[in-house]
């Protein structure tokens, strides 16, 4: 029976460019050439979502990595310059941060080493929850219009934090662009000085080393592939403090994040106030006779009880005493929800941030521990003041809001009374009375709300605005249009008296001139410094340790999409190994070479570089169809596991070209380790001294199974789940097998093959094939598209 068992295929409209199984479960994610997101599960390779391209994050993904967890995708893309973290179980974008250039290969990896303080940390890790209350989730109401957030929660945002046990994104590009982001969300280490473009990476599970592949050209103008190993020991003698300190700055992180959907729910609730007045006051100053202000007219209705024939029309027959109950209710609560967003959200957040800036300054004062990381004392100082800032910036429009509300409140009762009476209706006692303080509220909202000059107002409102609190959450540099009346505080009075304490650092200054924005906008800048500079620190700690020139790069190979060419990299947790498996098409195409390198890069590993002669795999077999004589050359090669690998093999042009996909054990490359050892020349590339390479001739025995009836050119695998994703050359046609369980039915594929045959002599007659059917194929499925896919995929052999 053939080894592996097919449990899908499919045949895609658009080609796919990255392909990457998830570490936890049965699902593939896949990214195709529309700039579409695709997951897919391993059952049938049916589609679980899609997540479309759109202008905001953009359409050219050009890598993919799976958080070690399985929760969360990471994607980049090129036109936008942005990497995307998206949540696999309901296909939202979480977070997205810019690039400063172009990012080609991303690795996300796990730290498995373990220590007392690492212990400690994890259990200790759940403190804060003890002090600070969970932070309330934002209105779904007031999230509709956020580009990137559609339907946000709080809840979801700290769900970026993850797993405590740290883990790390390794983001590489053009122009030796390498960065490392702890959790996938806060960059550790930004390095510079690495060769050529970035193609592959891998970073060791113990921190010492990452292993980078790139496309670097020589001197005579030829492009060729290199293997380079970085000292990242920093990290590794710094594990214990490098996971606490990146923790508590992805909490910084989110709770920015959270801060600035805060805000934004603040100014779209600000909007809807000017909105809703506009629509009842456009009509009515569009067809108004008089030159009169619509402030003008207010004015005349308090002070006379009597109103223009347009304001009267206005009131009884487009507002009507109805309207105005239910817009003064709309509109009250649109105030109660900024006030509330300021309570809840903006003070709980504020608060959380300075509880986690405090405790990383406190690291930052063990400067035996978290000095040598970048920790800075007095920069944590200046963003716990920025914090404190906003904080009373926050607290000041609460005091604007409260005011602002009581003219409202007095407005709509007078306006109401005043409808009332002109229906001559009963006014209730209650409401017939009016002070003089009801008067002077009622004047001052008339006065602040309803301008002479509409060119005041840049945003939505332009006969109505709410510019006592709209001027905080305009995000301006310009000062406040009606700063705070504090001629009476006499706490300001006593700081301004005090020599001591008008200059001391234990106050936060309240900028009373500049608006909420600005001081969010400052505090960002000043908690972004803060983040910087220990990636800056790492980043210059980082040496090169290895450098190794590989071999020439075809010219053939530039229409290959880079994610899916050789070499591949794999890192050997257990043995602290970094493995990396390439083939060298110009010189040696029926060979796979195997470099091994230890995680220290000073640590010699025996048999380095060894070879394996493939082209002959299937010489034991004697079944007659095994056809022995054939020669066969690797197309793609990804490491299975530890101990194995995973090849699509092609025979030879004069054998029909035939694919298989075959297990090969590393086990059986390295059991002759007594032999003579590779010598590395140096200035020459690998392939300029291949015939020295220790070499052993492979047979691949019963692990491996033909793939009829297809191109097939590239393979994903995962051998935690035991699964395989076959793609043709056209990057079109998939198939998914499990590779732990032989294919129960062997006749039943050969009767399959006859009537596909039979499908190819039918579908040549008629009219093209199915492509572009995705949708209709995934509803009826079954036999049919199992031959429409065979009869396909044989005209293309044909």
């Amino acid at each position: 029976m053939p080894a592996f068992r097919q449990v899908g295929e499919k045949q895609l409209p658009n080609p796919v460019l990255c392909m990457a199984w998830s570490p936890k479960r049965d699902l593939i994610a896949l990214a195709n050439t529309t700039g579409e997101l695709l997951l897919h599960r391993l059952a049938s390779f049916q589609r679980v979502w899609s997540l479309p391209p759109s202008e905001f994050t953009g359409k050219e993904i050009t890598a993919l990595a799976w958080r070690p967890d399985g929760k969360i995708l990471a994607f980049h893309l090129k036109d936008t310059q942005q990497v995307v973290l998206c949540g696999v179980e309901k296909a939202e974008i979480l977070h997205v941060f810019p690039m400063q250039n172009s990012v080609t290969c991303m690795h996300w990896m796990e730290v498995t080493e373990e220590s007392s303080a690492l212990s400690s940390f994890y259990n200790s890790e759940d403190e804060s929850k003890l002090f600070l209350p969970k932070l309330p989730t934002l209105p779904k109401s007031y999230s509709t219009t956020s580009k990137i957030f559609s339907e946000e929660k709080s809840d979801e945002i700290m769900n970026l934090l993850g797993e405590v046990r740290l883990n790390v994104l390794v983001l590489g590009g053009d122009s030796g662009f390498v960065e490392l982001f702890a959790y996938g969300m806060y960059k550790i280490a930004t390095l510079t000085g690495v060769s050529g473009s970035c193609r592959s990476l891998s970073l060791s599970g113990d921190l010492k080393s990452l292993s980078v592949i790139t496309e670097v050209k020589s001197a005579d103008n030829q492009l060729q592939i290199c293997y380079l190993q970085l000292d990242t020991c920093l990290l590794s003698s710094c594990l214990p403090e490098v996971t606490r300190m990146s923790r508590k700055f992805t909490h910084i992180s989110t709770l920015l994040q959270y801060l600035h959907l805060s805000l934004t729910c603040m100014c779209e609730a600000w909007e809807d106030i000017l909105l809703q007045m506009d629509l009842r006051l456009t009509k009515f100053v569009q067809e108004k006779n008089t030159s009169t202000q619509v402030q003008d007219e207010f004015l005349e209705l308090l002070l006379w009880g009597q109103s223009s024939p347009e304001l009267q029309a206005l009131l009884m027959n487009q507002l009507t005493v109805k309207g105005l109950k239910k817009l003064g209710q709309s509109i009250e609560s649109s105030y109660s929800s900024i006030q509330k967003l300021v309570i809840s959200h903006l003070q709980s957040g504020s608060e959380a941030l300075l509880y986690h800036l405090s405790e990383v300054r406190g690291m930052s004062l063990w400067k035996q521990k978290f000095e040598p990381l970048g920790l800075d004392a007095a920069a944590l100082e200046g963003a716990i003041t920025a914090v404190g800032s906003f904080s009373l910036k926050a607290n000041e429009l609460l005091q604007v809001i409260d005011k602002s509300m009581k003219n409202f409140k007095a407005f709509f009762r007078w306006l109401y009374v005043a409808m009332l009476r002109m229906c001559e209706e009963h006014v209730p006692p209650e409401l017939n009375k009016m002070t003089q303080k009801d008067i002077a509220f009622v004047a001052d909202f008339l006065s602040e709300h309803f301008s002479e000059n509409e060119e005041l107002f840049d945003r939505k409102g332009k006969y109505f605005n709410v510019e006592r609190v709209g001027q905080y959450l305009k995000d301006e540099d310009e000062d406040l249009v009606s700063p705070p009346n504090t001629k009476g505080n006499q706490w300001l009075r006593f700081l301004q008296e005090s020599a001591h304490l008008k200059e001391s650092p234990l106050l936060f200054p309240s900028f009373p001139q500049k608006s909420l924005h600005f001081v969010k906008r400052m505090m960002e800048g000043v908690i972004e410094q803060c983040l910087q500079k220990p990636a800056e620190v790492i980043g210059r700690s980082v040496t090169q340790a290895v450098f190794l020139p590989l071999y020439a790069l075809p010219e053939s190979s530039e229409n290959t999409p880079r994610l899916f060419e050789l070499p591949s990299l794999w890192n050997d947790k257990k043995n602290k190994l970094h493995h990396v498996v390439f083939c060298m098409p110009e010189g040696s195409p029926c060979k796979v070479f195997l470099l091994r390198r230890g995680t220290d890069p000073h640590r010699r590993i025996p048999h380095s570089v060894i070879s394996m002669d493939l082209s002959r795999p299937l010489e034991a077999e004697g079944d007659a169809a095994a056809q022995p004589h054939q020669v066969y050359s690797c197309m793609d090669a990804r490491f299975y596991d530890d101990e194995m690998l995973t090849v699509v093999l092609q025979a030879s042009e004069e054998e029909g070209r035939r694919r298989v996909l075959a297990q090969l054990p590393l086990s059986a490359a390295l059991s002759n380790e007594e032999g003579e050892e590779f010598s590395w020349e140096p200035g020459l590339r690998l392939d300029q001294q291949s015939g020295s390479v220790p070499c052993q001739s492979l047979v691949l025995g019963n692990q491996w199974r033909e793939l009829e009836n297809m191109k097939a050119q590239f393979v994903a695998v995962n051998g935690i789940r035991k699964v395989a994703c076959v793609l043709s050359g056209n990057l079109r046609h998939i198939r998914v097998f499990e590779m732990d369980v032989e294919d129960e039915d062997e006749e039943g594929g050969e009767s399959q093959n006859a009537s596909a045959d039979q499908e190819v002599l039918e579908s040549s007659m008629t009219s093209e094939g199915p492509e572009g059917k995705e949708e209709e194929e995934e509803e009826g499925g079954g036999n049919k598209m199992e031959e429409q896919l065979e009869s396909e995929e044989a005209l293309d052999i044909s």
